[in-house]
């Protein structure tokens, strides 16, 4: 249908089925070719946090100085369908986060016209630019903050009389809502941009609470990783980077809506 045609709200409707059904079976696609080499992910995405010889561990031992020993851990499955259902879950997932641009494209398909032709001049772009910031999170997810995460609380001990046995239940809950979270959060920019263009905040509003935003950015680098300093400010860095790319983002949304 053209988008210059008139849609009743049932065809709204019946378009936004159609879209999400699309969007449905890519992720399905994504999870069966997942579920397909579903050992070796496991084993050389996954499991191999625990190792030194970890590619984000050797680069900190290389250029910090800041060396980690392998954490000896014993993976274990407590319920009978235990295996089966993080397989899935990692499936599912992975089918979400490799399908995520043809879902936002479909999402934004419907909503675009909807929009002013200013605003979607504005908007060019816009599923390339959200794509590549949720990827760019979720390699920073997977690289920085769930290793350190899966290094502090797998090598801490109260007392060496107490061993770690790791369920894989934990074990994937922790790196996939960490990695899939991060990834959502560094849409910031995106989601700075259109509370811009809607007005609800400007950018003299970023500026003037900036140092609010250290202090925000601080005790949010501390909730997402192990306390420890360095861990710390290795996640702070480009958060605080994203945040002045939100506060250029939102000068150039602002600027275009004055114009």
């Amino acid at each position: 249908m053209s988008e210059d045609q008139p849609m009743s709200f049932l065809d709204h409707l019946e378009e936004l089925r159609w879209r999400l059904l699309r969007s449905a079976i890519a992720v399905v696609i994504f999870a069966v070719v997942i579920w397909t080499y579903q050992r070796e992910i496991m084993e050389h995405i996954f499991l191999n946090m625990v190792d030194a010889d970890f590619i984000t561990f050797k680069l900190m031992c290389q250029y910090l100085g800041v060396c980690v020993d392998p954490i000896n851990v014993d993976f274990q499955s407590t319920t009978l369908a235990g295996q089966f259902s993080y397989a899935l879950m990692m499936c599912i997932m992975g089918g979400v986060v490799l399908a995520f641009p043809y879902i936002f494209y479909q999402l934004w398909a419907f909503v675009k016209p909807g929009l002013k032709s200013n605003e979607k001049k504005m908007a060019k772009g816009i599923v390339f630019y959200v794509s590549l910031l949720f990827f760019l999170g979720i390699l920073f997810g997977y690289y920085v903050v769930a290793p350190l995460s899966v290094q502090f609380f797998g090598a801490f001990q109260i007392t060496p009389e107490i061993k770690t046995d790791v369920t894989i239940a934990s074990y994937m809950s922790t790196i996939l809502s960490t990695v899939f979270y991060t990834g959502l959060f560094f849409l910031f920019p995106i989601v700075t941009f259109l509370l811009v263009k809607i007005g609800l905040f400007t950018p003299a509003f970023l500026v003037k609470y900036r140092k609010h935003a250290i202090v925000v950015i601080l005790i949010l680098a501390a909730v997402i990783t192990p306390p420890d300093i360095i861990s710390q400010i290795i996640v702070t860095i480009p958060i605080y980077i994203l945040f002045e790319l939100s506060i250029i983002v939102s000068k150039r949304a602002a600027s275009k809506v004055e114009d």
